[in-house]
């Protein structure tokens, strides 16, 4: 039996619209119910292995699988299709040790000088962490997510981005996920404050650091916290009626 589709009272795009900008059919693939189960099943258990490790072996990542994973995050929706992310990369060891050098500047303050309170302290106390961060150095990659404040046309004129920090999420994730499904590993680290970055990394006042990705393959053997993620029922509620 076929479907009937429901008719939209104001449909889109509108013909005065799309006489003025570039529209095209969607291009998107539907699969058989038994097969959508199977290709959602599959990711979640890929998904469900994803951990963040931090002893990265150096063993060395082409450039390929780099760039592929930016392309792939910059497929992510942003507001008013701004695109307010930059994705910036280096391999060079020279860098690498200067990143090092300055983020655990800033986290030993953090950790040894109590900019981060008793509460965040005994938050992370079950994963370990503390103000060393080897990885940034050895791992073979390490690429910053900067967001994009606001857009500098090459004539020096400003526009506004919308939903900068939205849209740079979802970027990040689609990012992480890349990664992963090649078979990388990467972990999120976020030295507080980041300016560090803007300065080291070479990049104009409207960018603002977001993320860090040290990324590469994991060392053999490497742990990671053995935590169990929260289950569906506390992840999830289904709203059936309007609250009020």
């Amino acid at each position: 039996m076929t479907h009937a589709e429901p008719v939209y009272e104001h449909p889109y795009p509108p013909a005065e619209l799309e006489s003025e900008h570039p529209f095209r059919v969607l291009d998107f693939v539907e699969y058989p119910p038994d097969e959508m189960a199977e290709r959602a099943a599959a990711f979640e258990a890929l998904m469900t292995r994803r951990r963040s490790p931090r002893l990265f072996s150096d063993r060395p990542v082409p450039r390929e699988l780099i760039e592929s994973a930016i392309r792939t995050a910059a497929t992510a929706p942003s507001g008013a299709h701004k695109q307010p992310w930059r994705f910036v990369a280096t391999k060079s060891a020279e860098v690498k040790t200067a990143i090092r050098a300055a983020a655990e500047e800033e986290e030993r303050v953090n950790y040894l000088e109590s900019r981060m309170n008793d509460e965040w302290q005994e938050a992370l106390a079950p994963i370990g962490t503390d103000h060393h961060k080897e990885f940034l150095e050895l791992a073979p990659w390490i690429v910053v997510l900067f967001e994009e404040r606001f857009e500098r046309r090459p004539d020096g004129e400003t526009r506004k981005n919308y939903y900068v920090k939205e849209s740079v999420g979802i970027a990040a994730g689609i990012f992480i996920s890349a990664l992963h499904n090649m078979g990388l590993a990467t972990l999120t680290h976020t030295p507080s404050p980041m300016a560090f970055l803007t300065r080291m990394l070479g990049r104009p006042d409207n960018e603002r650091p977001f993320v860090m990705f040290p990324i590469g393959y994991p060392l053999p053997d490497v742990k990671v916290p053995d935590f169990d993620r929260k289950p569906l029922d506390e992840v999830m509620v289904m709203v059936d009626e309007p609250a009020d």
